[in-house]
């Protein structure tokens, strides 16, 4: 049975900084959803809010209201904002205290760790709850160096990279997990950030959180986990930030770490500049592409569409125009799903495309 939870996210959810909360309510394998917190959109409901259809997940404008109107209280509160000075602002400390009095689990993606705060930590003590820092990095002596394991596995792994951060590889790796699972074929997910640990991912480690001399081997190790325990026919490891961003390292990491075969790139055709920096131009597809080949040995096969801004005739536009100049398969996968990925993944690694159990549809 699933943990019920709330989730705040006050002034950001459907935008770039709600993206844990975001991603949440696409999908959560840990977490029945309860509701959402954002004044700024109470009374609607989140997946229409989100992706234009009801889902039945409501949004509240309070923690007061959502406790009001809800028949059972979630038994954990998740932080569900992923801001980019990474810090709770004090009115949010306010919040977190009152969920603890709750006696709510509180679940904290953040950098800022609840369970050095002292404050926060008392408290729970005080009303038997427990903090959740999912960021938190175990201790050095538990972390993995590369070891070089990787280079002699068979199994396909393929990279959801992209060209920002906060661009939707995470959810793109989701949906195309759970489209080769309906194949038959035995997919391991590995996330690399905290939504996806908190979504339920059950390989993965917060790589932004961790000393770098540890990054690239935590991300074998966590494929290496997948490899040994489950055999999969193929692995997808979430991208994080983009190998061309001046302020993240991440996907260096996890280009030398998962040492993939294939990469797909997520770009949002209408971002022009970095979502958290917005005094930068974003890169272009072409330029992204020319540094993952340039960087790994692994070929880009297909390039995915954010359509944050975009109508759906500019979707088809651009979908054309990719294919047209830049050779590669393009999609929506919200709003056309993964057939051409998955028809280019058995296009490159033709051994998994025997083992599914169905007929590829587009």
């Amino acid at each position: 049975m699933k943990k019920t939870a709330l989730i705040y996210c006050e002034g950001h959810f459907g935008t770039m900084d709600g993206k844990t909360a975001n991603g949440l309510i696409r999908s959560s394998r840990k977490y029945e959803i309860a509701g959402v917190i954002d004044s700024t959109k109470a009374g609607m409901d989140s997946g229409e809010c989100l992706e234009g259809k009801n889902n039945g997940i409501p949004i509240f404008e309070s923690l007061e209201h959502a406790v009001k109107m809800l028949p059972l209280l979630p038994n954990h509160f998740i932080y569900g904002i992923a801001p980019a000075e990474a810090f709770l602002k004090e009115d949010e400390r306010k919040i977190i205290m009152k969920a603890i009095e709750l006696k709510m689990e509180i679940i904290n993606p953040l950098h800022e760790f609840f369970t050095d705060d002292a404050e926060f930590l008392n408290h729970s003590i005080q009303y038997g709850v427990g903090l959740h820092d999912i960021r938190k990095p175990v201790p050095s002596k538990d972390l993995h160096l590369f070891s070089g394991r990787i280079l002699n596995i068979q199994t396909p792994v393929v990279a959801i990279l992209g060209t920002d951060s906060a661009v939707g590889k995470r959810t793109t790796s989701v949906i195309l997990e759970a489209a080769l699972l309906e194949k038959g074929l035995k997919v391991a997910f590995v996330a690399t950030g905290q939504t996806g640990l908190i979504q339920g991912a059950k390989y993965g480690v917060a790589i932004d959180a961790m000393p770098l001399q540890f990054m690239i081997g935590e991300i074998e190790n966590e494929i290496m986990k997948a490899y040994d325990d489950e055999n999969p026919d193929i692995i997808i490891v979430e991208g994080q930030g983009a190998l061309s961003h001046p302020a993240y390292v991440s996907s260096c990491g996890i280009v030398r770490g998962s040492r993939p075969g294939a990469v797909i790139i997520q770009h949002p055709p209408k971002r022009t500049n970095l979502g958290d920096f917005s005094f930068m131009k974003m890169p272009t597809i072409e330029s992204e592409i020319q540094l993952v080949e340039s960087f790994s040995s692994a070929k880009v096969i297909a390039v995915t569409i954010n359509h944050e801004n975009m109508t759906d005739e500019e979707i088809e536009n651009v979908v054309t125009d990719y294919e047209e100049k830049l050779e590669l398969p393009t999609t929506d996968v919200l709003k056309h799903g993964c057939g051409k990925l998955i028809s280019s993944l058995f296009e490159l690694f033709p051994e998994i495309e025997g083992k599914t159990n169905k007929v590829l549809s587009n």
